[in-house]
């Protein structure tokens, strides 16, 4: 379990990297070859260069992806088998386990953000009645979809992971019981049988049996 555990470790930090990546960029949208007049000239734009109201919103989705992304690395590391903090096997489970959900939603968020800000883009890419500069995706709102895909099957595997391992000592506590109930019974029987098996009486010899 600590192969799938590293695993899981390695695809959430890369997914909060991406997250990082594109919350940080300038390229959330770039202008369209259909409607730019000069076509040699390219504009970009970000979260941080616009205060519209859907952008601040996906602002805080962003930094909330990053946030539970750093806290859910920390709670990760405590969490696996192969640190050697965060106390017994059970403790590191669960705390491994609220790593990997915390991973999930550093990754809904990111897609709830990177999904926001796409959905305005082709709204106004596809509405006729839109005058203005027309833009189409940019490459952070890929990166940020990567990013966000990474954290959610990272958690996910974190999850099932600990899952899986909880089933195994499940299994073998019971069968040590069923085996420790079969040696109780089978002691039982045999006390009882040597109790309720009669004895030879003792044999009393005659003052002339070896006359």
């Amino acid at each position: 379990m600590s192969g799938i555990q590293i695993i899981a470790f390695l695809s959430c930090f890369c997914g909060i990297g991406a997250i990082i990546a594109a919350t940080a960029s300038n390229e959330w949208k770039v202008t369209s070859r259909a409607s730019s007049v000069i076509t040699a000239t390219w504009v970009f734009q970000g979260l941080w260069m616009n205060c519209a109201g859907y952008i601040q919103a996906c602002r805080g989705l962003m930094i909330a992806a990053v946030c539970l992304g750093f806290f859910g690395s920390v709670f990760a590391l405590v969490g696996m088998k192969c640190t050697k903090v965060g106390g017994s096997d059970q403790t590191k489970a669960k705390i491994a386990c609220l790593a990997g959900l915390i991973f999930i939603l550093s990754g809904l968020s990111a897609l709830t953000g990177c999904s926001l800000y796409a959905n305005r883009i082709t709204s106004e890419f596809f509405d006729p009645t839109f005058i203005a500069q027309k833009y189409e995706l940019g490459a952070a709102l890929f990166i940020g979809w990567a990013g966000a895909s990474l954290c959610i099957i990272g958690g996910s595997i974190f999850c099932f992971s600990i899952a899986e391992n909880n089933k195994t000592p499940r299994m073998g506590y019971m069968y040590n019981k069923a085996a420790s109930v079969m040696s109780t019974r089978t002691k039982a029987y045999n006390s009882s049988a040597e109790f309720k098996t009669p004895r030879a009486p003792p044999k009393h010899f005659d003052k002339n049996a070896y006359v």
